[in-house]
């Protein structure tokens, strides 16, 4: 990925301000020139470039001449001046909750526009809204096929015609059928072409005036760099683009153009497409997406992942059997989604990578299918290795199209869980879990947004590009596709927020410096016993009265 390639040459530079006690002006300039020349290579504007280099200058010759400070003065105005590139003055239209918000979505053919529909309707699905779609592309052959097999797959109501050609007649009789049953999101799929054509042009502009979209969403094609720039300015001039989704930035094209693009349009960035399935979709926040590239974490990011896992029905389930002593084969594969949706630590502290897992999540989901109520609810003991659970797990492979051998290294590891979270009530300290809670349940408020901005300006002052130390998790068993999760190896505290105590420094386990085997119960008990990993798990997992 480009942005990921980006990202580590930004480091790269920013990494020599570390070499010394002080930094020189010449350090500074070189430096400075690194990150302009990564810039430009990822087809980044120069004007843009050289405006941000000039504004950094600035600042820095405001602030003073202190060498004790400089390393962090410039690192932060680094990270500021490339949040304020991709962070217009515009804001993106805000849904409302029990009313229609209907969503034009524009732009040239090829761009992934129906795909992108298809991701967004999920996406907001997934929270609970009511979506809908409906496809006026009949310039492009196949076009309803393809928004009828998405809408279908996600499980999205959707309209469409074979019939009729008037794409505005077409707009009119979906939003209206939709807007009658109190649909919330009302999605409108447009034709595209090959290049900009007044043809397309008032033909959006037909469909934008029949339906008052309350907001347009221009599809943008990320491979395209900085030529996209006057498609973005001709389709906000024609039908007033109130925000922008970049898709294929999966691929290694100059993804940097494109941001900088849109950036300069003062149009913003909504979402970003990473891939080609569903779940490929990134909510885009400036400071975040920055923080990031820069190898500084994103903490706010993971609390947000974290606060939206916590409300989720499987996570109190959990929290209801662990109350009770309980852990089941369904509260199991409750925490592996959950840690799933989270992400790694790799992905809070740095790296533009997303956690892998997602297929073997499904072998799980394929595999307990295939299983009784008995077995998912914990009546039948699957831990011992008898002739009668043997049966069981042939059945069970049998039923998922799994191996045999999949199933057992998905026993061994609840198995080797199910003592340690049984256990888990009485090693979390009620204090910390409180504090820990307060904090995510006002994570917006304005002194702990504070919190968090201060923590990430902590974190890029100590030079934190792409940490050392994460050395390789065990493998989880040796089960095929799994790999080996980001380790914990020795990692630094992360400055003592509230109820999480820092990051808990595992080095010190046995077992945990890299293996590929799955650790023992014991080990795994061990890491729990950590207070500090039992404040995290606790956030991640729930809060335990």
């Amino acid at each position: 990925m480009v942005l990921a390639e980006l990202g580590a040459s930004l480091r790269d530079s920013l990494r020599k301000l570390n070499s010394g006690v002080s930094v020189s002006e010449e350090q500074v300039q070189e430096v400075l020139n690194d990150i302009s020349r990564a810039l430009i290579e990822a087809d980044v504007s120069v004007k843009l470039v050289q405006e941000m280099k000039n504004k950094i200058k600035v600042t820095l010759a405001t602030a003073g001449d202190s060498s004790m400070n400089k390393k962090k003065l410039v690192q932060k105005a680094v990270q500021d001046e490339l949040v304020s590139l991709l962070e217009p003055a515009t804001k993106p239209y805000q849904m409302s909750r029990k009313k229609p918000n209907v969503l034009l979505f524009v732009g040239l053919q090829g761009a992934g526009k129906t795909t992108t529909i298809a991701k967004f309707a999920g996406y907001y699905a997934r929270k609970g809204w009511k979506v809908s779609m409906v496809c006026c592309d009949s310039f492009r052959a196949g076009a309803f096929d393809q928004l009828k097999q998405n809408a279908t797959k996600l499980r999205i109501p959707f309209y469409g015609s074979y019939t009729e050609a008037d794409p505005v007649l077409i707009a009119e009789k979906g939003v209206a059928q939709f807007r009658k049953e109190k649909y919330e999101i009302i999605l409108i799929d447009t034709s595209g072409r090959h290049k900009q054509e007044s043809g397309l042009f008032e033909e959006m502009q037909e469909i934008s005036a029949a339906v008052r979209p309350n907001s347009t969403v221009f599809v943008m094609d990320g491979t395209q760099g900085q030529a996209v720039y006057d498609q973005a300015a001709g389709f906000h001039d024609a039908v007033d683009v109130g925000s922008v989704i970049v898709t294929k930035l999966d691929g290694h094209a100059k993804g940097g153009g494109a941001l900088s693009a849109v950036a300069a349009t003062q149009s913003p960035i909504i979402f970003l497409g990473t891939g080609e399935h569903f779940d490929d979709f990134e909510p885009f926040k400036a400071r975040s997406f920055v923080s990031k590239l820069l190898g500084y974490g994103d903490m706010r990011g993971h609390m947000e992942a974290i606060k939206e896992v916590r409300n989720s029905d499987g996570t109190k389930e959990l929290e209801a059997n662990m109350r009770k002593g309980k852990f089941t084969l369904r509260n199991f594969f409750t925490t592996m989604e959950n840690m799933n949706k989270v992400g790694p630590l790799s992905k809070m502290m740095g790296g533009m990578g997303s956690m892998g897992g997602g297929k073997d999540i499904k072998n799980f989901k394929f595999m307990m299918d295939s299983m009784k109520d008995e077995e998912l609810d914990g009546f039948v003991d699957l831990s011992l290795r008898t002739p009668e659970r043997n049966k069981r797990v042939l059945r069970i492979a049998k039923g998922s199209g799994c191996h045999p051998a999949m199933v057992e290294n998905m026993l061994h590891m609840y198995n080797a869980q199910k003592p340690m979270l049984q256990k888990m009530k009485g090693a979390l300290d009620p204090k910390a879990q409180k504090q820990a809670e307060h904090f995510l349940r006002n994570s917006n408020k304005p002194e702990h947004k504070a919190m968090l901005k201060k923590m990430e300006e902590e974190k890029a002052g100590m030079g934190m590009g792409g940490l050392g130390g994460l050395g390789g998790m065990p493998g989880m068993g040796g089960m095929p596709g799994m790999g080996g999760m980001p380790g914990m190896g020795g990692m630094p505290g992360m400055g003592g927020m509230p109820g999480m105590g820092g990051m808990p420094d595992l080095s010190g386990l046995a077992g945990l410096g890299g293996g590929s085997g799955m650790p023992s119960a014991d080990q795994m008990q061990a890491m729990m016993n950590n207070p500090q990993m039992a404040d995290m798990m606790r956030a991640m997992g729930g809060g335990i009265d």
